[in-house]
């Protein structure tokens, strides 16, 4: 009966040290990407992003499908913006300009998807966190 009782608690000590052990990808460090900054350049808009790898993997390629929508809901542009490579645990600002689009006509920028993000092997949208300084929201 001893026997029986610890073979119990042995089973029930491997399912709970099994369950609580956290999965390497819920381990993962989160790629930020914070919209920083807009400046009007002309008629253009030009954008700063802020991108903080606090991860040890490094990404040899990062490329974004990103939505431009104007004050009125309505999608402006669409562009696919490689910010790679990123090296890990490092931050770094890439800057890219939206042409025939002014600063003030920009509601909101969305983050579509990652197109890529070096091979990895990974939920690279769900790893990434978005945030914004000023009034334009990023979002996923």
């Amino acid at each position: 009966m001893a026997a029986g009782r610890l073979a119990g608690v042995l089973a029930a000590g491997i399912a709970l040290t099994t369950a609580a052990a956290p999965s390497a990808r819920a381990d993962e460090a989160p790629v930020v990407v914070e919209l920083n900054r807009l400046e009007e350049r002309g008629g253009d808009c030009r954008a700063y992003l802020l991108l903080d790898n606090r991860g040890k993997v490094a990404f040899e390629a990062f490329k974004l499908d990103l939505v431009i929508f104007d004050k009125g809901g309505v999608i402006a542009r669409r562009l696919a913006l490689d910010v790679g490579p990123m090296r890990s645990e490092k931050k770094g600002v890439k800057v890219f300009d939206l042409s025939g689009i002014g600063c003030p006509d920009v509601s909101s920028i969305l983050v579509n998807d990652v197109i890529e993000c070096g091979g990895a092997d990974r939920d690279c949208v769900g790893l990434m966190e978005v945030r914004s300084r000023g009034a334009v929201k990023l979002t996923k």
